[in-house]
């Protein structure tokens, strides 16, 4: 199995009691902490502009400056957003910054796409909130952009939602070059989203990596889905990486457990968030089997792979403040299952 993870940026309430003055050092800390890792293949960050469960004052980073700061200051580690809203920004512009982000890091940039659904921020910030077929009909439109310039160096496009003549991406990113110098696939692309007459078959057709929700029968079934969907396009399904994301609270005995849990509630107290609330998140996570001792979630990671998991990819909501669940982590349930 390969893991990914995410790195705090505020939009989970995960930075809240640090001065903003010091956010970047602790950012920017951790994703060098994890590139020195070699369990680590990625980096993740939210696309986001407001705190989620609730909007609030506290600190947002905005994720494609964080992708070009963090192309400096890693070396190894690859980096992507789980996921990137469509209309936050005009496809051929965000093909372009990607680009260049992947040129900075030496071809590490994974881009994760989807439709958006953070009504709030939507209207907030002025993009009026499309229904969401419109929302998938834009996701169809973007990715056909990205794949024209990153492939052919300019894409020529008239779509419903988006129109491009000629749009240059020059120079194209790394990995839009095989070594031959012969056109390659460009930057991998993660189409996020479970959506099963839609977004799934954007994927078959687009995606060398999904990303979707469930338990292991939920996605055993979406995983059935986007096989039928592949078929359907002519593509080879195997070609696509199925990956999910695991939120963990991780102790060495079920005392520790508690202990952590007891701990993310009265963090997520001082960021404002309900007692009642936090606790029936920490029994969510106890329900999806990701609250528990090293076996219990390398059980769970185990009877995800079974159906199809092939990528993990991680959030560890108390890491800015302590990595011993990261360190602990590492060490049982990452060593386990990467064999």
């Amino acid at each position: 199995m390969r893991f990914g993870v995410f790195v705090p940026q505020g939009w989970r309430m995960d930075l809240v009691g640090i001065d903003p003055s010091l956010h970047w050092g602790v950012m920017d800390g951790l994703a060098r902490r994890f590139d020195e890792v070699e369990g680590w293949e990625s980096l993740w960050v939210y696309d986001h502009f407001h705190t989620v469960p609730k909007p609030s004052g506290e600190a947002t980073h905005e994720a494609w400056s964080l992708m070009a700061a963090f192309a400096a200051s890693t070396t190894r580690i690859r980096l992507g957003q789980m996921c990137t809203c469509m209309a936050y920004r005009n496809p051929a512009y965000l093909a372009k910054v990607a680009a260049t982000i992947d040129i900075i890091s030496g071809g590490r940039v994974e881009m994760g796409i989807g439709a958006g659904w953070y009504e709030h921020e939507w209207r907030a910030y002025g993009y009026g909130f499309p229904e969401a077929r419109d929302r998938l009909g834009a996701l169809r439109d973007g990715v056909e952009i990205f794949r024209q310039m990153w492939t052919q160096g300019s894409a020529t496009y008239a779509g419903t939602y988006y129109s491009v003549d000629g749009a240059i991406c020059a120079p194209r990113p790394l990995q839009g070059t095989a070594v031959d110098g012969s056109p390659a696939n460009g930057i991998p692309m993660w189409v996020a989203g479970g959506g099963e007459k839609v977004t799934l078959k954007i994927a078959a057709q687009y995606a060398d990596y999904t990303n979707f929700f469930g338990d292991p029968t939920e996605f055993a079934r979406k995983n059935e889905i986007l096989r039928g969907h592949c078929q359907t396009v002519g593509r080879d399904d195997d070609e696509i990486v199925r990956s999910a994301n695991f939120n963990i609270l991780i102790g060495e005995t079920q005392v520790e457990v508690t202990e952590r849990a007891e701990e993310y509630i009265a963090l997520r107290s001082r960021a404002g968030i309900a007692e009642e609330a936090a606790r029936k998140e920490v029994d969510g996570l106890r329900k999806a089997g990701t609250c528990g001792t090293p076996d219990q979630i390398a059980e769970t990671l185990e009877s995800y792979r079974a159906v199809g998991l092939g990528y993990a990819i991680t959030y560890f909501p108390e890491v800015a403040y302590d990595t011993s669940g990261v360190d602990l982590f590492e060490r049982t349930v990452m060593r386990e299952l990467k064999g």
